[in-house]
């Protein structure tokens, strides 16, 4: 299903088309499942279903952004767990099958952002196997957001620090010389370059706490089409706008 993107006419900030800066990070908000689900009449789960499926059609279409070393995925928020069990335990089983499908394709190297140990037991064991499967692939990164909120993973982020220091009985250097990289190591993305780039999809121009420190200088483009009905056409509307960006960083 091809969608009208709309979009942004030239402005401050863009630049002619040319090979434009580097997009070594995509990070996308998966967005409008239920929407697009109500508006045909269907049920919660038709809509999960298809938004699995477009998942892996999506990274079939990320393969061809020859740059990307790192895709970011945010299937469940930390506010998501608490949903209904009649909505949350098949978005669940969508998830877990989507994130199997993923390992069998061995094309992507899955990492998790977030707390996905909260989840049940059987889900949180299959979603570990997959990430072993992969685990030594000389493939790009897939960071899927599971149980993830942004401040939640700041909070988790600076208890880890402030317990590793206290370990190592250096909490005085600590606060002598605390800086923001002392944070970004310690964050569930630490070794991992920041997103070039975020898109939301469904229209919601919010980030809903999607990676607020890492996401800080990214380029942010907001797609009206609901996560399953996303289709190439709108990726590419997305990257081309990116390459027509100058990147200053706030400088």
């Amino acid at each position: 299903m091809t969608s009208v993107t709309n979009t942004p006419s030239p402005q401050e900030g863009d630049r002619p088309a040319g090979p434009g800066p580097a997009l070594r990070h995509l990070a996308v908000v998966l967005d409008g499942n239920r929407r697009w689900a109500r508006e045909r009449g269907e049920t919660t789960l038709y809509g999960f279903r298809h938004g699995g499926e477009r998942v892996l059609d999506f990274l079939t279409w990320c393969q061809d952004l020859t740059e990307l070393t790192t895709l970011t995925l945010w299937p469940l928020s930390t506010e998501n767990l608490q949903r209904p069990a009649t909505e949350l335990d098949p978005l669940l089983r969508v998830i877990t099958d989507t994130t199997r499908a993923i390992a069998a394709t061995r094309q992507w190297r899955i990492h998790y952002l977030g707390t996905p140990h909260r989840l049940p037991p059987p889900v949180a064991r299959t979603l570990d196997e997959a990430a072993e499967q992969t685990r030594r692939l000389d493939r790009p990164v897939l960071n899927l957001a599971i149980a993830y909120g942004g401040r939640d993973e700041i909070v988790r982020g600076v208890q880890r620090l402030i317990v590793s220091h206290q370990e190592a009985g250096t909490l005085d250097d600590l606060v002598r010389h605390f800086g923001p990289d002392d944070i970004g190591r310690h964050l569930d993305t630490a070794g991992q370059p920041d997103p070039d780039l975020v898109v939301r999809t469904a229209g919601e121009q919010r980030l809903s706490g999607f990676m607020p420190w890492q996401a800080a200088y990214a380029e942010y483009w907001f797609c009206p089409t609901p996560w399953p009905a996303i289709d190439r056409a709108d990726l590419d509307a997305a990257t081309d706008w990116y390459r027509r960006r100058s990147r200053t960083y706030g400088r």
